[in-house]
């Protein structure tokens, strides 16, 4: 959870105003969660997308989104909220990935994977690990990361993001990603194992011993 998110009391008592019809407390809600959100949308922005789209602008209408959705969700609270918000921003930027892709006039079959993405599951997956024999320049590591990453489904790669850098419980995983959070769980552990693999071939981790 990114620091400035409200604990769970704290959450619990900002819903109940929201839901008691203090619609100005979403505000001060949302402020808190954007620094994480902003992080979430970043990582996931390729180069050709990046050019075109600014992550603020992408979190900006899943909040406009979520405020419109509000009176829905308090009603009936089909998810955590965390995990609502996060959601919403998640469908906010798969809707903005077909639309560029639209306008390119080519639906590519398989989105490419974030430089951002591939750096930053390179540092937290080679923290401490690198062999003194062989230090790579980081962005080597991250390529080789990027690399491994596209044998592995676009899924399977998400559910490693989510859980290496976003910091998502595997209910919170499975909510974004529609699956049940035990398929999340086997998701992850594969494709972890797969990575690890592809890395230590590469010279970037050494064999467990």
């Amino acid at each position: 959870m990114h620091e400035t998110e409200p604990g769970p009391d704290e959450l619990a008592g900002l819903l109940d105003r929201l839901r008691a019809g203090d619609r100005e407390v979403f505000g001060a809600l949302a402020a808190r969660y954007q620094p994480g959100l902003h992080a979430f949308i970043t990582a996931r922005l390729d180069a050709r997308l990046a050019a075109r789209v600014d992550a603020s602008d992408v979190v900006q209408e899943a909040l406009l989104e979520a405020l419109t959705r509000l009176p829905d969700y308090l009603e009936r609270r089909p998810l955590p909220f965390r995990a609502w918000l996060w959601k919403t921003a998640y469908e906010r930027l798969l809707k903005v990935r077909r639309h560029h892709a639209r306008a390119r006039r080519a639906v590519d079959r398989d989105v490419a994977w974030p430089d951002r993405s591939s750096l930053l599951l390179a540092r937290l997956l080679l923290a401490g690990n690198r062999s003194p024999s062989r230090r790579l320049q980081e962005q080597e590591a991250a390529q080789c990361v990027r690399q491994a990453l596209e044998q592995l489904s676009e899924v399977d790669r998400e559910v490693l993001l989510m859980r290496n850098a976003d910091e998502l419980s595997y209910e919170e995983v499975g909510c974004l990603l529609d699956i049940a959070p035990a398929a999340a769980r086997k998701r992850y552990g594969r494709a972890l194992l797969r990575l690890r693999q592809a890395l230590i071939d590469n010279g970037l981790l050494e064999e467990p011993s």
